[in-house]
């Protein structure tokens, strides 16, 4: 029996996680809880699994069933019994247990952007000294995991991302200024949570997913392409020094990868999942990224280039900037403003631990708060 850890299990990939568990059945025993502050989903979910650790703000050990110990993931990620950690959260929380479940030799299940985009290297690092297994959850990094098995590391020649555009690839360009989060919140292929919907349009997401790609596969950020491909069905390609080219399809849907990121190698059926049919689908249409609608990508992959603590500014700047937007405070595009002018005063330094990439975390997001604060 595995035992498994699910970090950020309220939001969209952590149910879906746990879904996935359900289906699987008696070899896979849920271990961990983690969540934010949606008690009442929370309580629901500790009460089904009766896990042997929680952690929730606001929730105490009357709230729990016996057997279940309040403890922060950083320090039950590593105890014995636990085999998969789920890193499903949103934004720098998940970046510590990461490393701690790596450097304990764990399998970390990966599905937060910004633990690879802060820290890279500290991630690697970790991973080699304690032999963990970093496996993606991004529908987008498990399509070239997929695509590389059996592959040797030297074969490869390019990596191309797709991206479906989000809610706003077909808006003229004028109207952008007056779209609203509601609007931005109605992705057209994706169920996801507010931050990763609103990063899909306006790409910013796929900037990330650049970052990621370079550290999981050790492949420089000028051989990472993205190519716009509205239906979401070739959810990445990888380009060979022969000029082959492999691509892995399916229906978006986050419960494949999810899966298989928990019972590799194996392949395990699945009927609640749909098949693809192509004969249905019709045609599969690609195009290139307009970079005037999509600045963010631009700025992202930038700051990637840059290296260091560039994109840890980055990403935090974005975090503040998309919550702003949500609350209604600035406009769409105020938030590739926002981290432009943050990444413009950013003194960059070695991102090699996660002191510095913690330190460049707080500084952009108090310049952030700051720059917005002005402008209110």
């Amino acid at each position: 029996m595995k035992g498994v850890a699910v970090l950020g299990s309220t939001g969209s990939i952590g149910t879906q996680a746990l879904d996935v568990l359900r289906g699987l059945g008696p070899g896979y025993r849920i271990v961990g809880l983690a969540a934010g502050r949606n008690h009442d989903r929370f309580l629901r979910q500790v009460h089904e699994f009766r896990p042997r650790f929680a952690h929730c703000h606001g929730i105490g050990a009357d709230d729990l069933p016996r057997g279940t110990a309040i403890a922060s993931p950083g320090e039950w990620v590593t105890a014995p019994g636990v085999d998969v950690v789920v890193v499903a959260t949103g934004g720098s929380a998940g970046l510590l247990p990461a490393v701690r479940a790596l450097e304990a030799g764990k399998v970390v299940a990966l599905a937060n952007k910004e633990s690879l985009v802060m820290a890279g290297q500290v991630v690697r690092q970790a991973q080699r000294r304690g032999c963990g297994d970093l496996r993606p959850v991004d529908s987008e990094h498990s399509a070239i995991w997929q695509c590389l098995w059996g592959e040797p590391p030297d074969s490869i020649d390019r990596l191309l991302l797709t991206a479906s555009g989000g809610a706003f690839r077909d808006l003229p360009l004028g109207e952008l200024r007056q779209v609203t989060p509601e609007q931005a919140l109605r992705h057209p292929t994706w169920r996801m949570g507010p931050k990763i919907t609103v990063d899909s349009a306006t790409l910013f997401n796929k900037g990330q997913e650049v970052i990621e790609a370079r550290w999981l596969f050790d492949v420089p950020v000028e051989r990472v392409e993205v190519v716009l491909h509205r239906e979401s069905i070739v959810h990445s390609l990888v380009e060979f020094v022969d000029g082959s080219v492999k691509a892995q399809l399916g229906m978006p849907d986050m419960r494949l990868p999810i899966r298989l990121a928990i019972t590799y190698p194996e392949r395990t059926s699945d009927t609640s999942v749909p098949r693809l049919d192509l004969a249905r689908v019709g045609s599969l249409n690609f195009g290139a990224v307009d970079t005037e609608r999509f600045p963010c990508l631009g700025l992202a992959v930038e700051a990637g280039r840059r290296g260091g603590t560039y994109p840890a500014a980055m990403a935090a700047a974005d975090e503040v900037a998309v919550a702003e937007f949500l609350a209604g405070r600035v406009g769409f595009l105020d938030i590739p403003r926002l981290i432009e002018a943050v990444l413009e005063e950013h003194r960059p330094a070695s991102a090699d631990s996660l002191e510095t990439v913690f330190a460049a975390d707080r500084w952009a997001r108090e310049r952030a708060g700051a720059l917005v604060a002005a402008r209110v």
